[in-house]
C-alpha cells in the first residue's frame, strides 16, 4: 500500500485547547466562574429557556461547561474532576489570588513548585483550577511564609 507524504503546512494545525466540563448545577458554576473568577459567558446554548452549555472566557483562556439533562445519571456515575487539573499559565497568580479570596473563594495555600506561584483550588464539581505564574523564589515557599 502506497504511503502518502506528510505536507507541512505554513500555518500550526491544532491551534486551541479548550477544557469541556460536565457540571451538576449550571447556575452554580456560573455564579463561581463568572461571579469568582472573572470569566465571561461569550456564546451559550439554551433550548429551553436555561443555559445547558456555554463556552466562557477570561483575557486569552476559554472553558466550556454543559449541564446534563439527566442529572440523575450524572450523579450516579460519580465524583467528578477527579485527577484532573488545569493549569493557567499567568503574568501574575498571586494578584489572581488576592481576586479571588476577595470574592470568597476558598484557597488553602499558595506555594511555589516548579518555580512557579501555585495557586489553586476547586471548582463546584472537584476540578482543580492552577493559577501559576513564575517566580524566582525558593521552592516549597508557602505564600503565608513569604509574605509576613
Amino acid at each position: 500500500m502506497p504511503s502518502s507524504p506528510i505536507q507541512s503546512s505554513p500555518s500550526p494545525n491544532i491551534r486551541l485547547t479548550v477544557p469541556f466540563f460536565m457540571v451538576r448545577d449550571m447556575e452554580a458554576s456560573l455564579g463561581f466562574y463568572v461571579d469568582k473568577l472573572g470569566f465571561k459567558i461569550t456564546n451559550q446554548w439554551a433550548p429551553n429557556g436555561k443555559i445547558e452549555w456555554c463556552w466562557l472566557q477570561r483575557d486569552e483562556v476559554s472553558i466550556m461547561l454543559q449541564e446534563p439533562r439527566d442529572r440523575e445519571k450524572f450523579d450516579q456515575e460519580g465524583a467528578k474532576g477527579q485527577g484532573i487539573s488545569i493549569c493557567f499559565q499567568c503574568m501574575d497568580a498571586l494578584a489572581l489570588y488576592h481576586e479571588f479570596t476577595a470574592k470568597g473563594v476558598e484557597i488553602k495555600e499558595t506555594f511555589v513548585g516548579n518555580n512557579l506561584w501555585v495557586v489553586a483550588f476547586n471548582d463546584p464539581d472537584g476540578y482543580r483550577l492552577d493559577f501559576e505564574s513564575p517566580t524566582d523564589v525558593p521552592e516549597e515557599t508557602k505564600y503565608s511564609e513569604w509574605a509576613k
